[in-house]
């Protein structure tokens, strides 16, 4: 099994050694073992939970709720942890489905060269999850 020093673990994780001091401190993550002069190895799952950490970040979780996150992940299976995801996507599907439902009379009056002007403040990742939706609506999905 490889083990990091702290400085091969924040190159690979590309962040900063005092950032993995820190969340050390805190407790996201922790060190595999330590060496003869003490300092601290990480092992390979801890390259893959930073990652994770650093997607929750950019995603605007605080490190509170990144925490609860990763404690609710150690405490589950992969199949647990696929159905919790799914339902949570379901929820969040549910929730986009209404909203698009209220969108749909106001932008059905709108003339084109205005509906044309509001779609292009959207980024193309905004559109294409739009469109999906939309798809999803009328065919819903796996059919």
């Amino acid at each position: 099994m490889k083990l990091y020093r702290i400085g091969e673990l924040a190159k690979q994780a590309n962040i900063s050694e005092r950032t993995i001091d820190y969340y050390t401190k805190i407790g996201l993550i922790t060190p595999e073992a330590r060496t003869l002069k003490n300092y601290r190895l990480y092992n390979h799952e801890t390259l893959v939970r930073l990652e994770r950490i650093n997607q929750l970040k950019q995603e605007k979780y605080t490190l509170e709720e990144i925490r609860a996150k990763l404690e609710l992940w150690n405490n589950i299976s992969s199949e647990e942890e696929v159905k919790e995801k799914l339902t949570a996507l379901e929820l969040h599907m549910q929730q986009l489905e209404r909203e698009v439902k209220e969108l749909e009379p106001i932008i059905s009056q709108l003339q084109p060269n205005q509906i044309n002007r509001a779609f292009t403040h959207l980024m193309p990742q905004s559109m294409a999850c739009i469109e999906a939706i939309r798809i999803l609506l009328n065919h819903g999905p796996f059919t």
